[in-house]
């Protein structure tokens, strides 16, 4: 008998707990009891900017007749909330796209006509070996999985007859991208923003440039 008085007690307590927030006022209640309440997320700048950089790419490439997908995400991983972070983003994305599609470009025909005997798949792996060995040997390794990226949509899926023309576009594309979006950035910068960043070299605490 004693042990089931105190599991109704138990019960009372929890379910006392549980309804206290929303006795207590609902937000009011819900910060009594710790728990922060829920609030939709804001429009911010930095959504701004990046959907702003991708519709003047896709405009332009409009008149260009020109499809302008790899620019568009160029700008995406190049809109960071401040400069110093897109201008991170996006190098890695445009270096490892150069990376990836460089490699892409000596390996493919290795790949596809298997030349000297060697298996396609010894090809495919040694191609990724290369693209891993170039990323920290270039401290890029940040690159290294958009990079990898390229290297096996170009080896994998494009046509022969179109590949070196889709690479050398991506690598353009690319590039395009992220500078619509740190020149943007540039121009419209994030309150964030301490001191001006510039596009090159680094910034002291002064935000002087070195």
């Amino acid at each position: 008998m004693a042990e089931y008085e105190n599991r109704t007690k138990d019960s009372a307590r929890t379910k006392e707990a549980w309804e206290m927030p929303e006795e207590a006022g609902g937000e009011e209640g819900m910060k009594a009891s710790g728990q922060a309440p829920w609030r939709p997320p804001k429009v911010g700048w930095r959504m701004i900017k990046t959907m702003l950089a991708a519709t003047l790419i896709a405009l332009a490439y409009s008149f260009w007749g020109r499809n302008p997908c790899f620019a568009c995400i160029g700008a995406v991983f190049g809109m960071g909330n401040v400069l110093a972070v897109g201008r991170t983003s996006g190098g890695n994305r445009f270096i490892g796209t150069i990376m990836g599609g460089v490699i892409a470009l000596l390996f493919y025909p290795m790949y596809h006509y298997e030349m000297w005997g060697i298996p396609s798949w010894v090809y495919l792996s040694i191609g990724l070996l290369v693209l891993l060995y170039i990323g920290e040997l270039l401290g890029a390794v940040g690159g290294i999985q958009p990079g990898a990226v390229v290297f096996y949509v170009v080896i994998l899926t494009v046509p022969e007859a179109t590949y070196i023309q889709y690479t050398l576009n991506r690598m353009l594309d690319t590039g395009i991208g992220v500078a619509v979006a740190l020149g943007l950035d540039r121009i419209l910068p994030s309150p964030k923003e301490e001191a001006p960043v510039p596009l090159f070299g680094r910034r002291t605490r002064g935000g002087d440039r070195q």
